[in-house]
C-alpha cells in the first residue's frame, strides 16, 4: 500500500508540475531569452528581480524540462506553507528550499539549507532583493546571500535573470491578466573575483541584472498599449 501511495503521490506531483507550466504559458506566454548562456545541463544559481509572486513560477516554467527537474527555488516558508495546496506545490512540486524570513524565530541558519542544496547538485532560483520591489527603482539593494553563495561556491555560475512585464500583465489589484508576453532573460554568468569585497561584488551583480531590463520607455509604452 505504501508503494502504491508513493506512486500516486509522484504522479500527482508530475501532473501538478505540468499544470503549472501550462497555466503560466496560457496566462503570460513566457518566453526565454538565453542571451548570455545556453540552456545546458549545468549547475547554476539563477538570481532574479522580484516584483510579483509569479516571478518564480515564470522562471521555472521557461526552463527546459531537464533543467526544471534539477532546479529548486529558494522561497519563503511562511508563504508556501500557509495552506495545504501551497505546501504541496512549494515542497513537492517545486521542491523549494524553504526559508524562515523571521530572524527571531529561526532555529538554523538559512544559508546552511541553501548551500546544502547546492552541495547535493541542485541548481537554484533566488531573489537577492529579499522582498518584492514595489518601488520605481529597477532593483532594491541586494541582501548578503548571493555574496555568501559566491564565496562558498565560486565554481557555480551565478546567472542574472530578468523577468520582464509580469507586473504589467497582472498589476496589483487586478484579477484579469493583460495581454502581454512575459520575457525571462538569462544573462552572462557572474563569479566573485579574488579579494572582491561584499559591497563591490553585490554592486557588480546588481548591475549585471539591471542591464538585462528593457529600456524604461519600452516598458512604459507596452503598459500603455495594454491598457488601451
Amino acid at each position: 500500500m505504501t508503494t502504491r501511495n508513493s506512486l500516486v503521490r509522484r504522479m500527482a506531483v508530475r501532473a501538478a508540475g505540468h499544470a503549472i507550466t501550462l497555466f503560466a504559458r496560457i496566462i503570460a506566454a513566457p518566453r526565454a531569452d538565453w542571451r548570455g548562456i545556453a540552456p545546458e545541463q549545468k549547475q547554476r544559481v539563477y538570481y532574479a528581480n522580484h516584483v510579483s509572486n509569479g516571478d518564480m513560477p515564470m522562471i521555472w516554467s521557461v526552463l527546459p524540462a531537464a533543467l526544471r527537474r534539477q532546479t529548486r527555488p529558494v522561497a519563503a516558508a511562511d508563504y508556501w506553507l500557509k495552506t495545504p495546496l501551497r505546501a504541496f506545490a512549494g515542497a513537492e512540486v517545486f521542491r523549494a528550499v524553504l526559508i524562515d524570513r523571521r530572524p527571531e524565530a529561526r532555529t538554523s541558519d538559512p544559508m546552511e539549507a541553501i548551500l546544502a542544496a547546492i552541495e547535493e547538485g541542485s541548481s537554484l532560483i533566488i531573489f537577492p532583493e529579499g522582498n518584492r520591489n514595489m518601488t520605481d527603482d529597477p532593483l532594491l539593494p541586494f541582501k548578503a546571500g548571493l555574496y555568501n553563495i559566491a564565496k562558498a561556491r565560486p565554481d557555480v555560475d551565478l546567472v542574472p535573470t530578468w523577468v520582464a512585464n509580469l507586473n504589467a500583465i497582472l498589476p496589483k489589484g487586478e484579477v484579469i491578466p493583460l495581454p502581454l508576453i512575459c520575457t525571462v532573460t538569462f544573462g552572462s554568468p557572474v563569479h566573485i573575483q579574488p579579494d572582491e569585497g561584499k559591497d563591490a561584488f553585490l554592486a557588480r551583480a546588481s548591475t549585471a541584472l539591471s542591464d538585462l531590463a528593457p529600456p524604461l520607455h519600452d516598458r512604459v509604452a507596452k503598459g500603455e498599449e495594454a491598457r488601451a
